[in-house]
């Protein structure tokens, strides 16, 4: 866009011309490109440069800019972005003025020592029909060519937060949320949003629940959520816990203990073949690492030392199909499965008759015996020499099915990724939203919302 300057002389000036539109660049590029043109026909005030040959054959030199030399096309808010020194109202520009600044600008190209020019008011000139002005224009075109590419390569839109258009796509909402579509999106903000009690302005609803399910289901930090919805992080952290809270509330409906009745009818047959139907329920522990704990007891009462690390642990529970039945409260990692399954409501839930699956640290027979149930797990090999062929069959057979429990548990940690990191400490505390009587730990909200999340999409067993 800018002519060649002089090789030598006083007057070292560079002559610019209205920019063109460029229509190769993409639609936001071109919308640049005009609203630039508009503002500086405008800034030079002449009545002719609306004719097509005089908006070809305009220039201006160095002096109508503050910094000497126009800004690039991107940088829209530089104060040279159009010239706005030394700028007239007049329409017409005397004859001397014209022929003294087209003289410069053919010197200025063909290199030769001008006289020293003087510019007053528009330096705007005409077209002069020889070969050397020609000449001029030709370079000082693929000149402007030249220099709009490079700046294309610097521009930036202006950023705008994430909104409800932009997750329309049912891809964008399965890879930033983990549910399977849009459409159970917004069902299930519908569902949620009545009971949230803290709004912040600088966000609608949808955005604020966008938030929640990033952080759940990509474990960002508070302040990359900040920075892609243009607010400060002590907002996202309200929106996080005033969210979560209502989602526990809302969705943990989703993780209920399904009727016998209902169980037989929607039972694959994997089961039916090994088990008829008395399996009710596998279950198995998940455990996520903590931050430690700077409490001692409590740090003593986290650390595992099977994980080399502390933990805290919960108790899950599957149907056949592969739904999560039931969730327990979150408990220090170094508890047994046992003590776990024992003091965490589960055995209340089991009817006479009803079959438990579970591995072998599971050694809640007699418990389980007390709720007239039953307790299928693989045979042990502790004392024996090999296992007769009946508890080799019985322990294959458990062993094919209860692997659906494993295979939840690593569908969950990889559709919600805040289970699979390493969770502060914060998040064993309760949150500052919940009810005053029942300060409910965060994490016991979160493994509960994700859990209802995972139920929401298809299940991992097959009916057949």
């Amino acid at each position: 866009m800018e002519a060649v300057g002089e090789k030598s002389g006083k007057h070292k000036a560079k002559f610019s011309k209205i920019p063109k539109i460029i229509t190769n660049q993409g639609e936001e590029w071109e919308e640049l490109m005009r609203e630039r043109g508009n503002r500086w026909i405008s800034a030079v005030s002449r009545g002719d440069t609306v004719k097509k040959n005089i908006l070809e054959s305009e220039r201006y030199c160095d002096h109508h800019f503050v910094s000497g030399k126009p800004a690039a096309t991107w940088d829209k808010y530089n104060i040279d972005w159009v010239p706005t020194l030394n700028l007239e109202t007049n329409a017409s520009t005397s004859t001397e003025d014209v022929e003294e600044d087209t003289g410069l600008a053919i010197a200025n190209t063909l290199e030769m020592e001008p006289a020293e020019p003087s510019c007053s008011g528009s330096c705007a000139t005409s077209d002069v029909e020889n070969q050397a002005e020609g000449s001029t224009l030709e370079l000082l075109k693929d000149a402007e060519t030249q220099t709009e590419e490079f700046a294309y390569m610097f521009y930036r839109p202006t950023y705008r937060a994430p909104d409800r258009d932009y997750f329309r796509s049912d891809d964008k909402v399965r890879f930033y949320t983990g549910l399977p579509s849009y459409q159970i999106l917004v069902t299930t903000l519908n569902h949620v949003a009545p009971c949230v009690s803290r709004r912040t302005q600088a966000l609608d609803p949808f955005q604020e629940f966008i938030i929640v399910l990033i952080k759940l289901r990509l474990n960002v930090p508070f302040q990359d959520l900040a920075y892609r919805f243009l607010v400060s992080i002590a907002t996202i952290s309200r929106i996080f816990w005033s969210w979560i809270t209502a989602m526990d509330y809302r969705l943990c409906q989703l993780v209920c203990w399904p009727e016998r009745e209902n169980l037989w009818k929607t039972m694959p047959m994997c089961f039916k073949y090994a088990f008829g139907n008395k399996v009710t329920v596998i279950i198995d522990c998940f455990e996520v690492f903590i931050e430690k704990p700077t409490n001692l007891l409590a740090r003593a009462q986290t650390f595992t030392p099977y994980k080399h690390h502390n933990t805290i642990k919960m108790l899950l529970g599957i149907t056949l199909q592969g739904s999560i039945s039931f969730v327990s409260d979150a408990w220090g990692g170094r508890t047994s499965d046992k003590f776990l399954t024992g003091n965490c409501r589960f055995l209340n839930k089991l009817l006479p008759g009803d079959m438990v699956m579970a591995d072998r640290g599971f050694t809640i027979s007699e418990s389980v015996g007390l709720e007239q149930a039953e307790l299928a797990i693989p045979a042990f090999t502790k004392g024996k020499a090999q296992l007769d062929p009946i508890n080799v069959e019985k322990t294959r057979g458990i062993a094919s099915v209860r692997i659906h429990v494993e295979r939840v548990i690593d569908l969950l940690r990889n559709k919600y990724t805040i289970l699979e990191g390493t969770l502060p400490t914060d998040f064993l505390k309760g949150s500052a939203n919940g009810p005053p009587d029942s300060q409910v730990p965060v994490i016991d909200r979160i493994f509960s919302v994700c859990s209802a999340l995972v139920n929401l999409c298809p299940p991992i067993v097959p009916f057949d």
